[in-house]
């Protein structure tokens, strides 16, 4: 089974190489030196920018996918409210039949939303391989990956951010330092990762969409992540929480400008472009159909209105006038 997951992997260790050796020789090229741990660093953050971009399209998916998913939860309740306390087979292939007709009526899926992570995690693991394997690359232990000879490791190994090798790990840290930086950068992981999922919650959803199983399990996610990778990020070498701290800080700018400019409908995003957009006298996205929506459906009130209160015809009034009570005739008196 390892030898597999090796063999998987290698691919993706290679070009992660390949991508991390290309912009420390440009770096190099500049004038950085090239034992340097920011020459390495840069390349470690070159990297982010080069998956990030590549991943543009399933993040943009991946925004549409979580907003839609929180705008249909009303429908999904009532789905599992009609089969609720119904066990039998039928009844719950009929559950799953409806369920996935609606998530294919509205173009999402639970899944959706995970792609971008389920891209990135082999190069995740791509990188922390091939910062594990320097020390063994430099002392000859370890075959060399790609561009990663036993010169350039033995560069890489010694290179510090801050201070600290970027191999190093809080655990079996021996230095002060590498342990701060440790712990530094995996706070500024855990909140880059907070801000990020909070952002979309708070700023992107209408109310409506925010009271459901599905949303509350959303927020209650965005309070354990950052918990689970503080726990999970002391194991991991410095240059990988780098990466990860960097890809968080594209993906919170990137989501930010995505929100700001295709907020969802009847969200706090959208009033505030609203706002904006009137406050600079340009047209609102949305308003001149919304106007004309309305004035259609003023119109038809107003004939619907129009026909209940019709007019009477002259012999109907004649008819109801002539079946009247008949008046009391005076008695005569003699004179």
């Amino acid at each position: 089974m390892g030898d597999f997951f090796n063999s998987l992997l290698y691919p993706i260790e290679l070009l992660v190489a390949w991508i991390m050796y290309g912009f420390h020789q440009a770096f190099t090229w500049i004038g950085l030196d090239p034992a340097s741990g920011a020459a390495w660093a840069l390349s470690i953050i070159g990297l982010v920018l080069v998956m990030r971009a590549a991943m543009i399209p399933l993040f943009v998916k991946q925004i549409n996918a979580s907003r839609k998913m929180q705008m249909i939860q009303p429908e999904l309740q009532k789905i599992q409210k009609k089969y609720k306390g119904k066990s039998d087979p039928e009844s719950r292939q009929a559950m799953t039949q409806e369920t996935m007709a609606l998530y294919k009526s509205e173009g999402t899926n639970p899944f959706s939303s995970c792609l971008p992570i389920l891209v990135q995690s082999p190069f995740f693991f791509g990188l922390f391989r091939v910062l594990n394997g320097l020390k063994g690359i430099s002392e000859g232990t370890k075959d060399p990956i790609g561009p990663i000879t036993r010169t350039v490791a033995k560069q890489a190994e010694s290179a510090t951010l801050f201070g600290a090798q970027l191999s190093d790990k809080f655990i079996g840290a021996e230095t002060t330092t590498t342990k701060v930086v440790t712990i530094l950068l995996i706070v500024l992981m855990s909140a880059t990762t907070f801000t990020t999922q909070r952002q979309l919650m708070t700023k992107n959803m209408p109310a409506s969409a925010l009271d459901n199983p599905f949303a509350k399990q959303q927020k209650l996610i965005m309070y354990v992540m950052p918990v689970v990778f503080a726990v999970s990020g002391i194991n991991f070498p410095i240059g990988v929480l780098l990466y990860w701290f960097t890809t968080n800080v594209w993906s919170m700018t990137q989501q930010f400008y995505v929100i700001r400019k295709m907020p969802a409908p009847g969200s706090a995003a959208e009033r505030a472009l609203h706002e904006r957009l009137a406050k600079r006298g340009k047209p609102i996205p949305g308003e001149a159909e919304r106007k004309a929506a309305e004035a259609a459906e003023a119109e038809a009130a107003a004939e619907r209105s129009r026909q209940r209160v019709q007019p009477k015809g002259k012999k109907r009034a004649k008819k109801k006038a002539s079946s009247g009570p008949v008046a009391e005739k005076k008695p005569q008196t003699d004179n």
